[in-house]
Parts: C-alpha cells; sequence; structure tokens
C-alpha cells in the first residue's frame, strides 16, 4: 500500500506509487515463481481508495485535493519477509522514487460505497457524481 495525495491524471507522487507498487508485485510474483515454492500467479490488478477531508472538494473538477490509498493485493502465501526481500531487491536495482514508502499490510474494509469506473481519469466525472447520490441515499 502507498498513501497520497493528488489527481491521478497529473501528480507525480501518483506516478511514482504505481510504478513502487507494481515494481514490488513483480519482485514477489518472479521471487516466488523462481525459489523453493515455485508458485506462478498473477499480479492482482491495482485497485485504490479515494476520499477528501471535505467531501465537498471530493469532485472530478478538484482532483488535486484528493487522497488516496493505492494498494495491490498480494497472495496469502507472501509474507512480511518476502516483501523485505522484494524492498531490498527492487532497491538495489531500480530503485523507484516512492518505494520507501510501500508497506505490506492487511486491509479490512468497513462501511463503503464502491463504483467502477471504466475508461480514462478524466470522464469519471459521472460515475463519482453517481456514487455521491448513492451516499446521500
Amino acid at each position: 500500500m502507498i498513501d497520497g495525495v493528488g489527481d491521478p491524471n497529473t501528480s507525480p507522487e501518483y506516478k511514482a506509487a504505481v510504478e513502487a507498487l507494481f515494481t514490488v508485485s513483480y519482485t514477489l510474483k518472479f521471487m516466488v515463481k523462481r525459489g523453493t515454492v515455485a508458485v506462478d500467479f498473477g499480479v492482482m490488478p491495482l485497485e485504490g481508495l479515494w476520499w477528501a477531508d471535505d467531501m465537498t472538494a471530493f469532485s472530478a473538477a478538484d482532483k488535486a485535493r484528493w487522497k488516496w490509498t493505492m494498494m495491490i493485493l498480494q497472495p496469502e502465501l507472501i509474507s512480511a519477509t518476502m516483501v523485505e526481500a522484494a524492498l531490498g531487491d527492487v532497491k538495489r536495482k531500480k530503485n523507484p522514487a516512492a518505494l520507501e514508502r510501500v508497506r505490506f499490510e492487511s486491509f479490512t474494509e468497513g462501511r463503503y460505497a464502491q463504483i467502477m469506473h471504466l475508461g480514462a481519469f478524466s470522464e469519471e466525472g459521472p460515475t463519482v457524481d453517481r456514487v455521491h447520490q448513492f451516499i446521500k441515499t
């Protein structure tokens, strides 16, 4: 997981977070595949939690104030020790800008509203509006 703030379309912080998450996830995949466990698994898709301290600011017109937690689910066989080894390997080989902010933890959802947007971030305004309407009811 990595936390941050900013527009996913323009924020260097967001781009760096996504790069670090996928780099670590693929490193874990190949460590496990080539290791003693020898299990091949697919890297899961990127997932995100999005909010704003002031929910009136949570609109497609003001994405710079959005807060987010981006994450990639790992198989149950992945341990904290494996993640630490992958982080060290990634740091030696590539060292993406957000690597130091990657954390490995479980996430348990509470009450939430969820919607899937298909398409470009720049076209998600109506999708965000739909979830806001749902929350209000």
